[in-house]
């Protein structure tokens, strides 16, 4: 079962990713420990005393034994361990919707600088079901895990040349750190020479900081117009290709992800069977970072994050996704830009012109990808909970209703995809969100004008002033330490006070219902949860943080305002709506063709390789 052995005729397929400070330091989705074990996450290793043990049974480095024989015909495979000392080694087997099986438990002497090497190939093979496999430790006595690793014998497909293509718009303090970050990781790790960053600066005020001359080795900055995300994006990748990389990876300026997840995304991507796979990172938030926010997502009508709220922390549930996500996606499953790495060539369509929002979800549908995800890949965002504004409500509802105007396989019909802006509508209108609504018929109006208007308003410049100029009630304000604010509603009000505002669009058919309803106050969090709200004619909310605020309250003028104005809208966009169709499934293909965003970004020839790039 055991023998030491070289690593010269293997490749590391999975290394362990350790709790890093800035990026994420909730230790029980790396390792969980029992008895005298102590973690050194400086020096990546684990010391141990008589009855200390160390699961690695854990979201970032259990190994997804069933995806990697699903997706890479995977038939060789064995654990690498070094260290000292004398244990007990567990190696467990997690099928789906059966019991767990430890398939391996033994006494293993580890010696210093000569790794042991552990044969599981074949639990890869039958009687073996499919799942995933992890390993624990039990200290004899004194001893130290100084590293693991899976490993195989097998070759790779293909050595991917993965080009990271950063867009960023002046935050300059967050890109210094994403360069610095991977450059210290490019010359450390094995793949390094195989990969480069390109930084589109949609905002061209790095060069002055960061002259060329002094940049790292494979990191090239590029100015570009601000065309937003799509723009940015869109001009990463056609440098990608115009540096002959194979591979391109989407990745926000912040590059809040563990640089071992670029190592993961690169070396899946070399072992793949299928030369379309595509690597979709996971999203958590900055606020709970044990909590999956989004594990690849699908879009009808409306974005479905999938395996939201998933606790990392449970070894039972976290499984129970890695196990779910290894079946073959839905066709309307598209990935996050915040990190997603694709075949260049299998691009066969470029961003539509959104700016931002909703470019990367017909990016992945319309372009055949073979999308999966990968355990430990994932990107720490800020959260979405305190971003949520008129202009945000503004984007969404365009981008939904330009998709399913633009994609056939979309198709929903007029009045479907006026149930959706009949949707955006009803979730605000109880929540006295006018200025929401008010960007919400502004964004059904811009649609109406046709795909044009994305053409002529790829920056945004003009509608982004109106949005801004537009929201002044819900606009985040500082808290003064003396402020008080109205009493904090903790649940919801009973059911039949709930159906009886329902019925009366929470006080829009009452009388006098801005002195009736009661003033409450709710954290930002509980914005999306419409219950609470019924029954108050004055709403406070409070971030995250709890420093800022911002008050909307009741008004009948406002409300039928708008209400008004999306009837009319409503007329106007069924009746234009066989005409709308063809015009956006048209305009889609020329506004993501190739010759199109190099019209766009000036780029009227194919950029010219730069030198570290090509390198």
């Amino acid at each position: 079962m055991t023998a030491s052995a070289s690593s010269a005729d293997y490749t590391t397929l999975q290394t362990l990713m350790w709790p890093e400070a800035g990026i994420c330091t909730e230790r029980m989705l790396y390792v969980k420990t029992e008895g005298p074990a102590a973690v050194s996450t400086s020096r990546r290793e684990i010391q141990f005393a008589a009855a200390g043990s160390a699961d690695f049974g854990c979201w970032f480095n259990a190994f997804n034994a069933e995806k990697w024989k699903n997706e890479c015909a995977l038939s060789d495979l064995s654990l690498l361990l070094t260290g000292e000392g004398t244990f007990e080694l567990s190696v467990t087997l997690v099928p789906r919707d059966r019991s767990w099986d430890t398939v391996i438990n033994d006494v293993v002497t580890l010696v210093a600088a000569e790794p042991l090497r552990i044969d599981l190939s074949h639990l890869l093979s039958d009687p073996f079901p499919n799942g995933l496999l992890f390993f624990s430790l039990k200290a004899m006595g004194q001893g130290k895990l100084t590293d693991a690793c899976w490993q195989t014998q097998m070759a790779p497909q293909r050595q991917p040349d993965l080009a990271i293509a950063v867009t960023t718009f002046k935050r300059e303090a967050y890109v210094q750190r994403t360069i610095e970050r991977f450059r210290t990781f490019r010359e450390a790790s094995e793949i390094g020479r195989n990969i480069q960053m390109i930084v589109t600066d949609n905002g061209q005020t790095l060069s002055d900081l960061i002259p060329a001359d002094k940049l790292p080795e494979g990191v090239i900055i590029v100015p570009n117009a601000n065309l937003g995300g799509a723009g940015g994006f869109t001009r990463g990748l056609l440098q990608a290709r115009d540096t002959g990389a194979s591979h391109c990876l989407f990745m926000d300026d912040d590059a809040s992800v563990h640089m071992e997840s670029i190592e993961r995304t690169w070396i899946f991507l070399a072992y793949a069977s299928d030369p379309a796979t595509a690597v979709a990172g996971s999203m958590i938030t900055e606020t709970h970072r044990w909590a999956i926010w989004e594990n690849g997502a699908l879009f009808f009508t409306r974005c479905l994050p999938q395996f939201m709220g998933t606790d990392l922390r449970s070894q039972f549930d976290f499984s129970k996704m890695e196990l779910a996500a290894n079946k073959p996606n839905p066709w309307n499953f598209y990935a996050g830009w915040w990190y997603f790495a694709f075949p260049v060539d299998r691009a066969e369509h470029l961003a539509f012109p959104f700016f931002v929002r909703g470019d990367d979800v017909s990016f992945s549908i319309v372009n055949h990808f073979n999308t999966v995800t990968l355990n430990g890949v994932v990107s720490f965002q800020e959260s979405f909970i305190d971003k949520e504004s008129p202009q945000t409500w503004y984007l969404d509802l365009r981008s939904h209703m330009a998709h399913h105007l633009s994609l056939p396989s979309l198709e929903v019909g007029s009045m479907g995809v006026l149930k959706i802006a009949a949707w955006f509508m009803l979730r605000n209108l109880p929540r006295m969100h006018y200025e929401t609504l008010s960007a919400i018929n502004l964004a059904m109006e811009d649609v109406i004008e046709g795909p044009q208007f994305f053409d002529r308003n790829a920056d945004m410049a003009q509608r982004r002033g109106d949005l801004k100029e537009l929201t002044k009630d819900e606009a985040w304000k500082p808290i003064a330490r003396d402020q008080a604010l109205p009493l904090r509603r903790e649940t919801h009000p009973p059911a039949w006070y709930r159906h009886l505002m329902k019925l009366t669009l929470n006080g829009l058919l009452v009388p006098g219902f801005n002195r009736l309803g009661k003033k409450i106050t709710l954290h930002a969090s509980e914005r999306g949860h419409i219950g609470y709200m019924w029954g108050a004619s004055e709403i406070t909310y409070l971030n995250t943080d709890q420093n800022k605020y911002y008050t909307v309250r009741h008004s009948k003028a406002s409300a039928w305002r708008e209400l008004r104005r999306f009837f009319a809208n409503a007329r106007a966009f069924s009746k234009k709506y066989p005409e709308l169709s063809v015009q956006y499934r048209l305009a889609y293909n020329e506004y993501t063709s190739e010759p199109y965003w190099r019209a766009k970004l000036g780029l009227t020839t194919p950029a010219q390789p730069h030198q570290e790039a090509a390198e």
